[in-house]
C-alpha cells in the first residue's frame, strides 16, 4: 500500500463518528488464525555460532548442594555437535535435613506438552524454586573464537551422574534430545529438565522446607552480517511483486 492509501485510510479514519468505532474493536483471533501466521526468521547462512547451556541446582535447608551443568556450541567449523557435561557438589553444615513429610499429586500431563512448560509444585514451607529459558541474539558478530569446552562428553544413550547430601544428579542423551534430573535426598522432592524435539520442560517438585531450587536453560545466538548476494535479494523481491496484483 502506497503513501497516498495510507493517508486516505488514516483520514476517513479520523472522520467517523465516535458511535462507529465500535467497529474497530479489537477481535480474537481463533487457534487455526493464529497457526497461519507466520513470525520473523533469519536467513540461511546469517546464524555464525549457536550454543545452548542447561544447568540445574538444589540446595536443601543445610546448606548442601548438587548442581548438574550441560553444554554445547557450535559454528560453521563444528562437524558433530557434541554435549560437555559437568557435576559439582558443596557441603553445608554436616547436619541432617528434617525428611520430607509434604505430598504432591497429579500433574502427569506436565510432561506431555508443546513448546516451554514449566511448573513449580511445592508441599513444604519456606522454598525457593526457579525456573528460566533465556534467548540472548548478538547480531553483526564473529562466532567466539577458540571455545574450550569443559567436561565429560557426552555420548547418546549415556548416563553421567553426580551426588552430595543435598541428592543425586543424572544427566542423559536420549532420543534427540538432552535430559536433566536430581533427586533430592531425605524425601526433600526432585527436578526434571530436558530439551528436544522442539520442546523445552522444566519440572519441580519439592515436598520438604527450606530448599532452594533453580532451573536454566540458555540458547546463546550469533548472527552475523546480512550475506545475501545481489540475486537472492532479487529473487526476494520478485516474490513480492507478485503479491501486488492480489491486492497486497
Amino acid at each position: 500500500m502506497n503513501t497516498y492509501r495510507w493517508l486516505t485510510v488514516m483520514c476517513l479514519a479520523a472522520s467517523i463518528p465516535a458511535h462507529a468505532s465500535s467497529a474497530f474493536k479489537p477481535v480474537e483471533l481463533k487457534d487455526a488464525e493464529m497457526a497461519d501466521l507466520r513470525g520473523r526468521f533469519v536467513m540461511p547462512g546469517r546464524i555464525v555460532s549457536f550454543g545452548i547451556v542447561m544447568s540445574s541446582t538444589w540446595t536443601n535447608a543445610q546448606g548442601d548442594s548438587i548442581t548438574g551443568k550441560a553444554s554445547m556450541q557450535i559454528d560453521s567449523s563444528t562437524i558433530t555437535p557434541q554435549f560437555y557435561v559437568t557435576t559439582t557438589s558443596a557441603t553445608g553444615n554436616g547436619a541432617t535435613p528434617t525428611p520430607g513429610s509434604g505430598t504432591v499429586v497429579g500433574g502427569a500431563g506436565l510432561g506431555s506438552g508443546q513448546g516451554v512448560t514449566q511448573s513449580v509444585r511445592a508441599a513444604g514451607d519456606g522454598n525457593t524454586a526457579n525456573n528460566g529459558v533465556d534467548i540472548n541474539v548478538t547480531r553483526n558478530g564473529l562466532a567466539p573464537a577458540n571455545i574450550v569446552q569443559s567436561g565429560k562428553a557426552l555420548v547418546a544413550g549415556e548416563t553421567i551422574t553426580g551426588e552430595s547430601g543435598a541428592g543425586q544428579v543424572s544427566i542423559s542423551a536420549r532420543n534427540g534430545g538432552l535430559q536433566m534430573g536430581i533427586q533430592a535426598n531425605h524425601n526433600q522432592g526432585n527436578v526434571v529438565q530436558q530439551i528436544g524435539g522442539g520442546n523445552v520442560l522444566q519440572g519441580t517438585v519439592i515436598q520438604g522446607n527450606s530448599n532452594l531450587v533453580s532451573n536454566l536453560t540458555q540458547l546463546n545466538v550469533v548472527l552475523g552480517n546480512n550475506t545475501l548476494n545481489t540475486l537472492n535479494q532479487n529473487l526476494n523481491l520478485d516474490q513480492l511483486k507478485g503479491l501486488r496484483s492480489i491486492g497486497y
